[in-house]
C-alpha cells in the first residue's frame, strides 16, 4: 500500500531536566504505545533545516515536507493567513500577529494578552481599515493569533517586524529592509495602521471589561513574518500523493493549504492544550482508507508547554498523544513519527537540538534495536542523523516509488 502519515509533534524534543532526573519529558513521561511504535520501526534523529540552525516552525514544517527553504519560503505570514482560509492575491503581504497587552508607553507587558482565546471580537473592527489606496484585511486565528493582509498597489514584503518579540520592551515601528519606494511605502503603511488599531482596540468594550476583572487588554496588534504571495509546486504534483492536513492552529493548516493539500476541519482540532488529539488520528486513518496517500498530522501543544517552561505539562500532554496513539497500533500503512523542532523547557523558546524520528511499516522498514522513543535512544537508531529535506524521499523510498537515478 503507496500511502503513509506523517505526525508531527511541535517542538516535541528537550533537554534533560533535574527535577525529572535528568531526563527530558519525552524520556520522563510512560509512553507505552509509542516505545511499542519505536520498537517495531527503524529510528533516528532529525534538524529541519540543518546541523545547530534553530528553525522556525514555518521553515522547518516546508523542510520536512520537502520544500527547500531557499527557493519556496516566501515569509511566515502568507502561510498563516492561508490557513486561517483568507484568499490571497497578487501583490498581497501578508502578516502572522498577535493581539498584545502594551502599557501607556507602548511597552509590551504581555506578547499573547493573557493567551486570550478569541480574537474575533477584538479584530472585527479592525478589518477593511483603509489609508493611502490600501486596505488591511483582518481575521481572528487561533487562540491569541490574527491573520493580516495588506492589499492594494506597490507594496513590498522587506520589512521588519513591529513585534519585539519579548516583554518589557517597546513596540518596534516597522522598517523597510531595503532602499526602496516600495518598502519605505508599505512600512509607512502598516505603521498607520498599527497606530489606528491601537486606538480601536484600547476602546473596544471587551477590554474595558476585562480590565476591570483583573484580565490584560488586547490593546495591541504585534505583527510579524511580512510575506508575499507565490504559488508553489503542490505536494501531489510532487510526490504522486493526493495529501490532506489535520491540525488545528492557523499555520499548519496553512502550510497544507500553502503546498496544496486538501485542510480537513475536524470537530476538537483546536490547536490547544485542549486540542482532541484522538480525532485527529482518527481523521487521518479514515482518509487513508479512502482515497487519500499521504495524511500530515499535527499536534501542536506540545511546544506551547516548552515556551512556557512547564516540563509538567508537556510530560502530561505526551502522555496524551500517547494514550491517542493506540488507534496507530495497526495502521496498515507507513507511519512517520517526528517533531519540527526542540522546544526545551529550560530556554522556553525553539532550539537547534535534534528531534527524534522514527518510521514504522510492516514489511516497508529495516526494524532496529531502539525500544524507546526519546531524543537520546532514537539517537542510536538505524537511520541515523537527517535532514528535513531528507525526510520525504526516504518517505517515497520506504513506499517504493523513489526514481532510479542513473540506468
Amino acid at each position: 500500500m503507496h500511502k503513509a502519515m506523517l505526525l508531527v509533534m511541535d517542538g516535541l524534543g528537550d533537554r534533560p531536566i533535574k527535577d525529572l532526573g535528568w531526563l527530558t519529558p519525552l524520556e520522563a513521561a510512560r509512553t507505552p504505545n509509542l516505545d511499542t511504535l519505536a520498537t517495531r520501526g527503524v529510528c533516528g534523529v532529525m534538524n529541519a533545516i540543518g546541523l545547530g540552525l534553530r528553525p522556525g516552525s514555518d521553515t522547518s514544517h516546508l523542510a520536512i515536507l520537502g520544500y527547500d527553504i531557499d527557493q519556496y519560503y516566501t515569509g511566515r505570514g502568507t502561510i498563516e493567513v492561508a490557513g486561517l482560509g483568507m484568499e490571497l492575491e497578487e501583490g498581497d503581504v501578508a502578516f502572522r500577529g498577535n493581539l498584545g497587552t502594551v502599557d501607556e508607553n507602548l511597552v509590551v507587558t504581555d506578547r499573547r494578552a493573557g493567551r486570550i482565546s478569541d480574537t474575533g471580537p477584538f479584530v472585527q473592527e479592525l478589518n477593511g481599515l483603509h489609508y493611502q489606496g490600501i486596505t488591511m484585511l483582518a481575521q481572528p486565528g487561533t487562540g491569541h493569533r490574527v491573520g493580516v493582509i495588506l492589499r492594494g498597489p506597490g507594496l513590498s514584503s522587506l520589512i521588519s517586524d513591529n513585534d519585539p518579540h519579548e516583554v518589557g520592551v517597546k513596540v518596534h515601528a516597522a522598517l523597510p529592509l531595503e532602499d526602496s519606494k516600495k518598502a519605505a511605502f508599505t512600512a509607512h503603511v502598516l505603521n498607520h495602521f498599527l497606530t489606528e488599531a491601537h486606538r480601536l482596540l484600547k476602546n473596544n468594550p471587551l477590554n474595558v471589561e476585562r480590565l476591570k476583572q483583573g484580565k490584560p487588554a488586547a490593546n495591541y496588534l504585534l505583527a510579524r513574518g511580512a510575506g508575499y504571495y507565490k504559488k508553489i509546486e503542490p505536494f501531489e504534483k510532487r510526490y504522486g500523493l493526493r495529501a490532506c492536513a489535520i491540525a488545528g492552529g492557523g499555520l499548519y493548516k496553512g502550510l497544507g493549504a500553502f503546498t496544496g493539500m486538501d485542510v480537513f476541519k475536524v470537530s476538537g482540532a483546536t490547536g490547544l492544550p485542549d486540542t482532541d488529539i484522538a480525532a485527529k488520528f482518527k481523521a487521518a486513518l479514515h482518509a487513508l482508507q479512502g482515497t487519500y496517500d499521504f495524511a500530515f498530522v499535527h499536534v501542536k501543544a506540545t511546544d506551547t508547554y516548552g515556551e512556557d517552561g512547564d516540563y509538567r505539562g508537556k510530560l502530561a500532554f505526551i502522555e496524551r498523544i500517547d494514550a491517542a496513539a493506540g488507534l496507530l497500533l495497526d495502521a496498515p500503512f507507513l507511519l512517520a513519527v517526528t517533531a519540527d523542532h526542540s522546544t526545551p523547557c529550560a530556554l522556553k523558546r525553539h532550539s537547534g537540538d535534534p528531534v527524534p524520528l522514527m518510521m514504522i511499516g510492516e514489511g516497508l522498514v529495516r526494524t532496529d534495536h531502539i525500544t524507546t522513543f526519546g531524543e537520546r535512544s532514537c539517537a542510536r537508531g538505524g537511520l541515523g542523523r537527517l535532514t528535513g529535506l531528507q525526510v520525504m524521499p526516504e518517505i517515497i523510498n520506504l513506499l517504493g516509488l523513489s526514481r532510479l537515478i542513473g540506468d
